[in-house]
C-alpha cells in the first residue's frame, strides 16, 4: 500500500455561520435515521441479579430524558429492570410510606440516562500499551473488571468495545457483568485489532493478517471466540514516529474482504482510521463506525454524507488534546507531540468534525481512555470537548452520548432514554448539565447511579428524607436550613 501521507493545505471545508446556536437538537434527526442492517443486531445481553420486587421511587427530579425536549420536573418510578412512570406517579403517597420502595429525594436534581462511550478500551493499564502484551492473563483480568467499573462509577451505563489487549477478556468481562458477578457497564466485546504486519501500533496486542484470504480467517477466529464487533487498524499513530496518521495500510481488496467477512457473520466492523484513504475506504465498503477520521478531505466528506445513515463516526477527540497538553508530565512534551505531527493532526480534526455536525453526520463521544494521559474516570471530558470545540451545544453532546450510543447498540427503542419501558440505567447529579457541561466529569456530583434498576450508587444520606418546616405537627427534632437563617440573621445585624 503506498502511503497517503501529503503536504497538501488542510481541506477548509464551506463552513457555516458559527454564531452559537440555540434551537433545538440537530443530531436527534441523524441518530434516527441510521439503519444498520438487522442482519448485524448484536445479542441483546439482559443483566442479571435485579431482585424481582425491586422498587426505587426518585421524587421531584429534572428529567432530561435524552428526547430533545426541555427538562421538567416530575417524580419517576423504576420497577425491576425498566422504568415504569415518568414524570407522574399516580400512587405516589402509597409507594413513600412502602417501606420496601427505595426512595430518593430529588430537590430539583437532574435525572437522566447513563451515559455512553463509543470507543472503548477496558484493558488499557493506564501505562505502557507495549507491555500489555506480557502482562499475566490473570493480572490483566483484574486489570479490565476494574476499568469497567471505573466507567460505571463514572456514570456511564453503556459501552462499546474498541479492542481487546487480549483474545477473550472484552468478551470474558462482558459475559462476568451479564452474569451480575462485577459491576461494569452493558457492554459490546471486540477482539485484538486486526493490523498488516507493515502496519501495526502496538504489537503484543495486534491480529496480524495480510491479505483478504488471511483477514478473513483472523475474523472468522473473533466470531468464534464470541465478539460483538471487529477492528481494523487501518492507519498509523504519529507518536510511533514510523507510522504516520496519514498512511492507509490497507488495501480496497482488503478491506471489502473483511467487511464481506464480517457482515455475513452477522458481525459490524469498526476501524482505526487518521488517513485520507482510510477513512475513503471505510465508507466505500461499508466499515460501520469510524475512529477518529482526522484527516478526511471534501471527497471523503462528501461520501460520508451520502452514506451517513450507514455509518457513525467516534473520533476519540481527547487523545489529541491531552497528548498535545497534558503529556508532558509523562515525559511527552508538548514540542514533541507537535513535531511528530500532533498539532496538525488536532487542527484537521476540529475542522472536519465541525463540518461533519454541519451536515448531519452522527458524531459520537467516547475514544481512547486508558492511556498515561487519557486515564480511567475521565471519560466525559469528551462531552466538554464536544460543546467547546465541535460545535455542539450541551443537549446535543449529552444526545450523542445517551440516545447516540443507545443507538449504535442497536437498542434505541430500551437504552439511552429516561421513558417508560427503558431500562433503568440513570443517573442523579447534582447540577445542571445544560448549563454546566463539565459538571458530569466530576463524580461526587453523580450522586445516585442505577444500573439495570439496581443501585450502584448511593450515600447514606440520599435514603433520609430532608426535613420540612412544620413537619410532624411541629414537633420534629430537626430545624431545617438552620445554617442559612443564622447568615441572614448575622447580614441584619
Amino acid at each position: 500500500m503506498a502511503p497517503s501521507r501529503t503536504d497538501e493545505p488542510l481541506p477548509s471545508f464551506t463552513q457555516a455561520n458559527n454564531e452559537p446556536y440555540h434551537g433545538p437538537p440537530r443530531n436527534i434527526k441523524n441518530i434516527d435515521a441510521i439503519e444498520f442492517s438487522a442482519s448485524l443486531q448484536p445479542k441483546n445481553y439482559n443483566i442479571l441479579g435485579t431482585h424481582p420486587d425491586s422498587r426505587i421511587l426518585f421524587l421531584d427530579v429534572n428529567i432530561l430524558d435524552s428526547s430533545g425536549r426541555d427538562p421538567y420536573r416530575g417524580d419517576v418510578l423504576i420497577e425491576r429492570e425498566r422504568i415504569t412512570r415518568v414524570g407522574t406517579v399516580l400512587n405516589v403517597e402509597e409507594l413513600k410510606r412502602d417501606p420496601k420502595v427505595r426512595v430518593f429525594h430529588g430537590r430539583g436534581r437532574t435525572l437522566m440516562s447513563g451515559l455512553g462511550d463509543a470507543h472503548t478500551h477496558f484493558t488499557w493499564n493506564g501505562g505502557d500499551l507495549n507491555r500489555l502484551g506480557e502482562l499475566g492473563v490473570e493480572e490483566h483480568t483484574l486489570l479490565t473488571a476494574r476499568s469497567a467499573q471505573c466507567y460505571l462509577d463514572s456514570g456511564y451505563t453503556m459501552c462499546f468495545g474498541a479492542a481487546s489487549a487480549k483474545d477473550r477478556l472484552d468478551i470474558v468481562i462482558r459475559d462476568a457483568i451479564n452474569a451480575g458477578d462485577i459491576p461494569g457497564p452493558r457492554y459490546l466485546a471486540n477482539g485484538k485489532e486486526i493490523a498488516r504486519r507493515d502496519g501495526d501500533l502496538v504489537p503484543g496486542i495486534t491480529a496480524y493478517a495480510d491479505g483478504p484470504d488471511e483477514m478473513r480467517e483472523v475474523i472468522r477466529h473473533h466470531v468464534d471466540i464470541g465478539v460483538d464487533q471487529i477492528k481494523l487498524s487501518m492507519s498509523g499513530e504519529e507518536i510511533t514516529e514510523i507510522r504516520s496518521a496519514q498512511d492507509c495500510y490497507f488495501s480496497d481488496e482488503e478491506t471489502a474482504a473483511c467487511v464481506d467477512e464480517a457482515h455475513g457473520l452477522g458481525k459490524r466492523l469498526c476501524a482505526h482510521a487518521r488517513a485520507r484513504d482510510s477513512v475513503k475506504m471505510c465508507v466505500r465498503h461499508g466499515v460501520d463506525v469510524i475512529y477518529h477520521a482526522s484527516y478526511i478531505d471534501e471527497e471523503g466528506m462528501d461520501m460520508l454524507e451520502k452514506q451517513k445513515d450507514k455509518h457513525v463516526v467516534a473520533p476519540g477527540i481527547n487523545w489529541l488534546i491531552a497528548t498535545l497538553h497534558d503529556a508532558a508530565a509523562f515525559g511527552y512534551p508538548n514540542e514533541k507531540a507537535q513535531q511528530v505531527g500532533y498539532q496538525k493532526e488536532y487542527d484537521a480534526s476540529i475542522r472536519g468534525l465541525r463540518e461533519m455536525h454541519r451536515r448531519g453526520i452522527t458524531v459520537l463521544p467516547g475514544g481512547d481512555y486508558g492511556f498515561a494521559w487519557t486515564p480511567h474516570g475521565t471519560y466525559a471530558r469528551d462531552l466538554s470537548h464536544f460543546v467547546n470545540l465541535l460545535g455542539f451545544t450541551p443537549m446535543e453532546a449529552i444526545i450523542a452520548a445517551t440516545a447516540g450510543v443507545a443507538k449504535l447498540f442497536m437498542r434505541e427503542n430500551e437504552l439511552g432514554k429516561i421513558k417508560e419501558g427503558f431500562f433503568a440505567d440513570s443517573i442523579l447529579v447534582d447540577g445542571d448539565p445544560l448549563e454546566d457541561i463539565g459538571c458530569l466529569q466530576d463524580h461526587d456530583r453523580l450522586n445516585v447511579i442505577v444500573i439495570n434498576g439496581r443501585v450502584h450508587k448511593a450515600g447514606r444520606e440520599e435514603y433520609v428524607a430532608p426535613p420540612i418546616a412544620g413537619q410532624d405537627g411541629g414537633v420534629h427534632p430537626i430545624v431545617p436550613n438552620f445554617p442559612e437563617v443564622k447568615r441572614e440573621m448575622q447580614k441584619n445585624y
